[in-house]
């Protein structure tokens, strides 16, 4: 006697984009191939490498001169202060501002690599 119920077949359905997704392989262990870095793991290693550059006063220079044109701009506009006055702050507070960007940076450095000599000297 033949089998009467057919067994059932799972079917690839389209999402609202029209692309048909797969489902992942389920119950064995990945290769090798399957096992490279995904995304995530790329940015976030980019993301360390980045974090683990030694400050520079070039990168201070740039991020005070930021702030400092962010800073000149809400006192014309913001606080109304003369134009004069506010050219003259704005060039005080970039000169204050790049050795402070700079020493904190190297602050937050010194402590990154310490934090990453004693993951490394840590026993697993």
């Amino acid at each position: 006697m033949a089998q009467t119920k057919k067994k059932r077949r799972s079917k690839h359905r389209g999402n609202a984009a029209g692309m048909i997704e797969t489902r992942g392989r389920t119950g064995r262990p990945p290769t090798a191939e399957e096992r490279k870095a995904s995304d995530k793991e790329l940015a976030a290693q980019r993301r360390r490498d980045r974090m683990m550059r030694e400050p520079s006063w070039n990168s201070a220079a740039k991020r005070a001169a930021l702030a400092a044109v962010v800073f000149g701009v809400l006192l014309v506009f913001a606080f109304q202060t003369p134009a004069d006055q506010a050219v003259s702050l704005t060039a005080f507070v970039f000169l204050f501002y790049i050795p402070l960007g700079y020493y904190t940076d190297q602050l937050i450095y010194r402590r990154r690599v310490k934090q990453e000599a004693a993951k490394a000297s840590k026993p697993r």
